[in-house]
């Protein structure tokens, strides 16, 4: 079995341990996410609350192998399995949430500094959904003030992009960061930490015991989320206005299945997963 050390993140190295982990949580991502897009959304007063992710999935996934390619895996899944095999993928548009998603979940759980602490793990998985919605708030009232896109009023709120955001930013907080992220991960962390990594060639990290969450805190990954934002926000902001080249995939067959195609996605990203569960065990072995 394959050691590594561990203080943080490993480092930038690909192996076969690392590919193989990239697949299982691309695969693993992008099936939740396509689950999630046939959830039914409800409407209560004004707003419309609805599941943006199974966020215990990829994050516990993350939390568990620490590497970058963990994290960028993520949201590669949800690209590759829930936009590009559905027929929605848009090249600039996807940039968003590559860079977003990669950078909060690096920086998130970078400070897991003791695995047993519950406390801990509960404001790193929710700190991890926090950054990602946070910024992507904030880039989204930016397309609204220069004007590359419209304001969708709802009714019964005014007409405030600034109210309109920080109530979408508060509702997810509470849906996929609490609800569908904190709670299942603590059980489920617990319950997979030191038993999957093995599996996959890796040694489960250790961290220490009583060790603080700013222990795992550095300006430089600080400024890798500051980077990463200003470079989402122009490459959100290009692709709404159509006057950059840009990738766009729309198949007509879509058309043609309608709805229906989205058990494609979810059978092709169930076979891959298995697939690679099996050969790193067996390879393991």
């Amino acid at each position: 079995m394959a050691t590594a050390t561990w203080s943080g993140f490993r480092g930038v190295s690909f192996d076969r341990q690392d590919m193989m982990v990239f697949i299982l949580i691309m695969s693993l991502s992008g099936l939740q996410n396509a689950f999630t897009e046939i959830l039914p959304e409800f409407t209560v007063g004004p707003l419309e609350l609805g599941v943006g992710e199974f966020l215990f999935i990829p994050i516990v996934l993350v939390l568990l192998f620490r590497t970058v390619w963990a994290a960028l895996a993520v949201p590669v899944g949800e690209i590759v399995f829930g936009e590009i095999l559905l027929g929605e993928f848009n090249g600039l548009g996807a940039i968003e949430g590559l860079l977003l998603i990669t950078a909060a979940y690096y920086f998130a759980t970078t400070l897991l500094q003791d695995p047993e602490n519950r406390t801990q793990l509960a404001l790193v998985v929710f700190l991890a959904e926090a950054i990602e919605e946070f910024f992507a708030m904030f880039i989204d009232m930016g397309k609204i003030w220069i004007g590359v896109e419209e304001l969708e009023a709802v009714p019964g709120l005014p007409e405030s992009i600034v109210i309109l955001e920080v109530v979408d930013f508060a509702t997810q907080m509470l849906i996929t960061g609490i609800v569908f992220g904190v709670i299942p991960a603590l059980y489920l962390y617990p319950k997979l930490h030191g038993k999957v990594e093995p599996l996959l060639g890796m040694e489960p990290y250790e961290g220490e015991r009583g060790a603080l969450i700013w222990r795992g805190f550095s300006i430089k990954k600080l400024a890798l989320i500051l980077l990463a934002f200003p470079i989402a926000f122009g490459a959100e902001a290009a692709s709404e206005t159509g006057s950059f080249i840009n990738v766009v995939f729309r198949p007509e067959f879509l058309d043609l299945y309608g709805q229906n195609f989205i058990a494609v996605p979810i059978l092709v990203t169930t076979i891959v997963a298995i697939v690679v569960w099996y050969r790193a065990s067996r390879q393991d072995a």
